[in-house]
């Protein structure tokens, strides 16, 4: 009974140690390897759980390369991996610019996949290349008719100037900016929708794919809506801003000729004021030539005289009232 006990222990025991001697020497995939053309050592595949980089990823890739017939370094996969890239896309995309007679090495699939870009799918974008639809772009010809334009935008990837080079963003700003720039030197807004193609002409030969990472093989004007009439909304707004400023300064003279006229009104109170202060101080002028003896009692009538016959031309002269 202790012998069949011994036994089943030093069976588990050994089983537990192959499996762990399996998992550092991972014989199983060093032969799948080795058949399949990949010629890598044991013992770079046990140094690489060491440097915690799984072995199957890199031999997998390594294997799927050769099959392809690429030459792939496995200190420059593993390297690759090590630095957070994707060891798998760079190798398929590597495989796919070879079939397609893209010139493409490891070293720029690898910088582009490391400066954030999908290099697989570019690659397949220089293939296939790929359309973008713009937004509704606003212009407004020299006649003042808003035209509302959308266009479609095919670019291919351009594999030397991915990495540094714009994205689809500045290519669709560009094409905007372009569109706006040739409907706005149009002298008519009819010229534009008979021709919508003197747009795609005049900004294709723009260079607007200069700095970017596509290559732009044609703009084409999918939609042309008419707008509002821009120049005639100008117009009325500099109209209502003319009335604005007219109205304005009449209102300012306005006000000038009320504050002269009151001015006008508070001097002749006050002139009137002094005349009657005047007329107060006649009757004590009299008097005191009166007393002191250098009017006479004649002279006073001479001069009521003279004023009723005064006041009588006044009325004689004097309109009558109509009936």
């Amino acid at each position: 009974m202790e012998d069949i006990t011994v036994f089943f222990l030093w069976t588990g025991i050994s089983f537990v140690g192959l499996l762990i001697l399996l998992w550092f020497f991972p014989v199983t995939l060093w032969f799948q390897a080795l058949i399949s053309g990949v010629r890598i050592s044991l013992i770079q595949l046990v140094l690489m759980r060491w440097r915690k980089v799984p072995p199957g990823t890199i031999v997998m890739a390594m294997i799927t390369g050769t099959k392809a017939g690429l030459k792939l370094d496995a200190n420059s996969l593993e390297a690759h991996y090590l630095a957070k890239g994707n060891v798998g896309k760079v190798v398929n995309a590597l495989i796919s610019a070879d079939k397609a007679n893209i010139s493409l090495d490891f070293k720029m699939a690898a910088a582009i996949d490391l400066a954030g870009r999908d290099v697989f799918e570019a690659v397949q974008m220089s293939v296939n290349p790929k359309v973008i639809n713009t937004p509704p772009v606003t212009a407004v010809a020299k006649d003042g008719i808003q035209l509302i334009a959308k266009a479609r935008v095919t670019v291919r990837a351009n594999i030397k100037q991915l990495v540094g080079g714009a994205g689809e963003e500045t290519v669709l700003a560009r094409v905007g900016e372009g569109i706006v720039s040739s409907i706005g030197s149009a002298a008519s807004h009819k010229s534009v929708l008979e021709n919508p193609d003197s747009i795609s002409k005049v900004v294709l030969n723009k260079g607007l794919d200069s700095g970017t990472a596509f290559e732009i093989l044609s703009i084409d004007i999918a939609d042309i809506d008419i707008g509002r009439n821009i120049g005639a909304a100008l117009q009325m707004d500099q109209a209502n801003a003319d009335k604005n400023i007219a109205q304005a300064r009449a209102e300012e003279k306005r006000a000038m000729a009320v504050a002269l006229e009151q001015e006008m009104k508070a001097k002749a109170q006050e002139a009137r004021a002094k005349v009657i202060e005047a007329e107060v101080e006649i009757p004590l002028a009299m008097a005191e030539a009166f007393r002191s003896g250098n009017l006479g009692i004649m002279d006073y009538y001479k001069m009521r005289n003279i004023q009723a016959d005064t006041d009588m031309r006044e009325q004689i002269a004097k309109p009558a009232p109509k009936k």
